[in-house]
């Protein structure tokens, strides 16, 4: 199934980096400290949303009282000082070597700040497998739809386009760009709800090497 696409467009946090629990911790505290019940990593999964805003707002925070600009970037200070005790997924660069095999274009779109992204695939090895790598100016999480539109003009292709991400909102912006989408079921979002899409749900990223 892979081998029909020209291009693969991943999303990064949760489908390529294994950062959902390290959120789920970060948000926790952040909830703690203003006076709200913490929550497991399964009801993070289950409340996660964009934009990010949203799943603040469920879980108690009244932006009318604490400015969100304020609170988001607290999250994001944590999250930077933790974010190396993360890695990729295990079977990350296994499924990237294959889709480079089959001569298939890859590319990260992402809702985390660009700079940052650069800095962490660096990190993390695995820069020379993608052509492009796009993600937001900003730490605030609000979406990507635009970016993806803007992403695809640049590739500047007929061939078919996957995207393959771990949210709602990654099959959302798959089909405002005009590309199919896979879920995977590991990272930031419970499979309950990333089955209501009614796309492909895989529980890992191996598992694309056999579809």
């Amino acid at each position: 199934m892979i081998r029909k696409y020209a291009h693969i467009i991943w999303d990064w946090n949760g489908t390529l980096f294994n950062d959902a629990e390290l959120c789920a911790d970060v948000f926790s505290n952040l909830l703690k400290k203003y006076g709200h019940s913490p929550v497991t990593f399964e009801e993070y999964r289950e409340i996660f949303t964009f934009p990010v805003r949203n799943y603040y707002e469920t879980s108690g925070f009244d932006f009318s009282k604490h400015s969100f600009e304020v609170v988001g970037r607290e999250w994001m200070d944590e999250y930077e000082e933790r974010k190396k005790s993360c890695s990729l997924f295990e079977d990350t660069v296994e499924t990237l070597s294959f889709i480079k095999s089959l001569g298939i274009s890859q590319h990260i779109l992402s809702a985390y700040p660009e700079e940052s992204l650069n800095r962490m695939v660096k990190i993390t090895g695995i820069e020379n497998y993608f052509s492009h790598i796009v993600g937001l100016d900003h730490i605030y999480a609000t979406g990507k739809t635009d970016l993806g539109l803007k992403l695809v003009k640049q590739l500047n292709t007929d061939g078919k386009i996957l995207f393959i991400g771990d949210t709602v909102h990654d099959f959302e912006v798959a089909q405002a760009i005009g590309a199919d989408c896979i879920l995977i079921s590991n990272g930031h979002q419970a499979e309950s709800k990333l089955l209501e899409t009614g796309t492909m749900v895989l529980d890992s990223l191996s598992s694309l090497i056999s579809k």
